[in-house]
């Protein structure tokens, strides 16, 4: 998908490849497939399985890749030689000339069977808000609906959809009409957490007030939308 002068590819689950004019960014990676070794700044919301891959990692980085994650991702990503920077919610840093801005991802209503958070506030889990190519972009991370949403004024948001462990449908369609971005694209389903059928009822329940960009899958062979 191209908005203004960025290109947003959907790779697989929560990873995208996001292109601007001198810049790659990419997001939580995963089951990437391709070797594609030209990112310039890789964001990893938290250190759960499914966004942080060290494999996928390896398929993505060179020698100037800078790796920006949580503190608590510190012990996973010390075999990449890469330069790293650790941050908490609520940070604003400067990565080769892209402004991030970190927020807090946390549930307030997705608990395990001993009533604990799947992702709770207190691990300082991230979203990231980066401005590229004077596009601002939001990638919530595993996340509610949360208070600090009302804040956030970007043009595109890329949301969790797949319920469970993060915002069902209805919920994405509630911060998304809070956020009111300019596009907002559906992630973190299609393997094995949520199905293509939960990026296609937030359209729906979207429709008219919004608009929605379901991507195709780029870089998953075994199912593509």
């Amino acid at each position: 998908m191209i908005f203004e002068q960025i290109n947003i590819e959907w790779l697989h689950h929560a990873c995208l490849r996001i292109t601007g004019k001198n810049q790659i960014i990419y997001t939580d990676p995963y089951k990437v497939i391709n070797n594609y070794n030209d990112a310039d700044i890789i964001l990893i919301t938290h250190d759960h399985y499914d966004h942080l891959d060290k494999e996928s990692i390896t398929k993505l980085i060179n020698e100037k890749t800078v790796i920006v994650a949580p503190k608590g991702c510190k012990d996973l990503l010390s075999k990449f030689k890469n330069s790293k920077i650790f941050v908490i919610p609520n940070e604003t840093k400067v990565v080769n000339g892209i402004t991030i801005r970190t927020v807090p991802s946390y549930n307030l209503n997705k608990f395990n069977e001993h009533g604990e958070a799947f992702h709770p506030k207190s691990k300082g889990y991230l979203g990231y808000i980066f401005s590229l190519d004077k596009t601002e972009i939001y990638i919530a991370g595993d996340t509610d609906f949360i208070p600090e949403m009302k804040d956030f004024k970007v043009d595109i948001a890329l949301l969790p959809v797949s319920g469970i462990y993060v915002m069902t449908p209805s919920e994405a369609v509630d911060a998304s009409l809070v956020i009111k971005p300019k596009i907002a694209i559906p992630i973190h389903y299609g393997s094995g957490i949520g199905t293509k059928e939960n990026a296609t009822e937030f359209k729906r329940l979207l429709e008219n007030k919004l608009r929605v960009e379901v991507l195709d899958s780029v870089d998953n062979p075994v199912k593509k939308i």
